[in-house]
């Protein structure tokens, strides 16, 4: 039987680098998305394109989108639909706390062990959790914190039996999107699938406009254009106004903070 994990698939690049380093590492994974009503909802159709594309390629995934429309009216956050404009800027600016989806990740959180708790028990084997969170997101969003997350797997214990076979794996926890797409350019050799095709099916953008192309001055447009000149690649998303110009827009603000 092939090693278990239950993927938080956002369709961003950092939970869709995850999906490609599981299965490069043999996993059979099931993976969630949520629907809460954020603005960037085009993430979604992303995921659901990357679960497609994979399948395609004879990497089959077990894909659920959680729909939770329920709570977008009762969230203060920039992020979902009737906030405010999201900010634009670096994330080291202090305005990106209007970012944070009030508890975002617990929710996510308590559905994924649900989930995993329920396959280590009808399979008898241990599942592991995987989540993109990385050290770009620590000082921002609290519960992308290992101390956030060892808390939240204590009361995951205290409340259910048998978790101990449910197990945490967040592999960029101390790294940076840098780190995240060097690991996604060798998952996609090793699995023999083209690394543009992989992310042009992402979406990093909080403000995408209408047809779903991605913007290049909100905080995590800006770290993921900062990844792929570092990597020395061009990113294969649409931008507005074309790669060249989101790519010179970054590199300015960048001197800025140096």
């Amino acid at each position: 039987m092939k090693k278990q994990a239950v993927l938080s698939l956002s369709g961003g690049m950092d939970s869709s680098t995850v999906l490609l380093h599981l299965l490069a590492h043999d996993y059979e994974v099931t993976a969630l998305s949520f629907d809460y009503g954020q603005k960037h909802n085009v993430e979604l159709e992303r995921a659901a394109e990357l679960i497609e594309y994979l399948d395609k390629n004879g990497y089959p995934v077990k894909y659920q989108r959680i729909t939770l429309q329920g709570l977008v009216s009762l969230l203060d956050s920039n992020l979902v639909k009737g906030g405010d404009d999201v900010p634009e800027g670096h994330y080291e600016e202090d305005n990106m706390k209007d970012t944070v989806v009030p508890n975002r990740n617990k929710m996510f959180s308590s559905i994924i062990q649900a989930v995993a708790l329920s396959i280590a028990q009808q399979k008898g084997c241990e599942v592991k959790i995987a989540m993109g969170i990385h050290a770009g997101d620590h000082a921002i969003y609290p519960d992308c914190r290992q101390e956030f997350r060892d808390a939240d797997y204590e009361a995951f214990k205290q409340g259910n039996w048998d978790a101990d076979k449910v197990i945490y794996y967040t592999p960029y926890l101390n790294g940076d999107k840098f780190d995240i797409l060097v690991d996604g350019q060798s998952a996609c050799f090793k699995l023999n699938i083209n690394f543009d095709e992989v992310y042009k099916r992402t979406n990093t953008s909080y403000k995408p406009d209408a047809e779903g192309r991605s913007d290049y001055k909100s905080a995590s447009s800006v770290e993921r254009i900062e990844a792929f000149i570092k990597l020395g690649r061009k990113d294969p998303v649409n931008y507005i106004d074309g790669w060249e110009i989101a790519k010179q827009h970054v590199t300015e603000l960048l001197a800025k903070h140096a």
